[in-house]
């Protein structure tokens, strides 16, 4: 509970976010770093893929980040819409624009592995098309809190927004199984376990960990800005307000 209400206060969490801000830089980099040297230099290539299948080592965390980074965003959404806490609002409006770069690199660098393993740049295969799907709603999403200028609105229609499209997820997940699909099936997470030899399980791991800490990173310092941002916003009100009193000729 005293974790939850620290996140939930502005001040606390701008606090918070000031001492985990460069740890999870520094960490994210190292983990990076490490990554890229594992799976460009040290993991073998693949016996049917040849080295195009060292673009798994950024295609896969960026897919898996996609949506790690918008249920992250419904479930703020939904805290939002119960507890009705601005941060975190604030923080699944911090989360969208990762989550679309996040969306954005995992549909480009797919499109560079599918052309020399299918033979084909885009398909219209259900696991491509519902992460394309993802990436307009991530849009949309984006959209409201730029369009209306009225912020409460915004916020409740941008949660609305978020909480319908999270129905998304479990299709992007689920899809390789529902239909037929060029698409591999799930090698990580299966029931008998990752199907990956150890040497790229390793490199593609610390590839997965590096993502999430830099999505967690940028959450925060996004987070950050947005209450500095708003506390701005207030002060200038106020002080147009005052401005205004005193033009009319009365002095609060």
């Amino acid at each position: 509970m005293n974790i939850f209400d620290t996140f939930a206060n502005p001040a606390k969490f701008i606090t918070l976010s000031r001492r985990l801000s460069p740890i999870l830089l520094g960490l994210a980099c190292l983990l990076a770093f490490t990554g890229l040297i594992l799976g460009l230099f040290i993991s073998p290539e693949d016996y049917q893929q040849g080295h195009s299948v060292r673009i798994m080592y950024v295609h896969v965390p960026a897919a898996w980040m996609a949506t790690v980074s918008y249920t992250f965003l419904a479930v703020m959404s939904a805290i939002a819409f119960v507890w009705r806490h601005s941060v975190a609002d604030m923080a699944a409006r911090a989360a969208a624009p990762v989550g679309l770069i996040m969306t954005g690199l995992a549909l480009f660098t797919g499109a560079l592995w599918g052309k020399p393993t299918w033979g084909a740049w885009w398909v219209w295969d259900a696991r491509l098309t519902s992460v394309l799907v993802l990436f307009f709603i991530y849009l949309g999403y984006m959209a409201i809190w730029d369009s209306i200028s009225d912020k409460a609105k915004a916020a409740k229609f941008a949660r609305i927004v978020a909480l319908l499209g999270f129905v998304n997820i479990p299709i992007i997940k689920f899809s390789v199984d529902w239909w037929n699909s060029l698409h591999q099936p799930a090698s990580l997470i299966k029931a008998s376990g990752p199907s990956i030899s150890g040497s790229m399980l390793a490199a593609l791991l610390v590839m997965i960990a590096a993502y999430m800490v830099f999505f967690f990173w940028t959450v925060l310092i996004g987070t950050e800005g947005h209450i500095l941002r708003t506390r701005l916003s207030r002060q200038n009100k106020k002080k147009v307000s005052s401005i205004t009193t005193i033009k009319n000729g009365v002095i609060a």
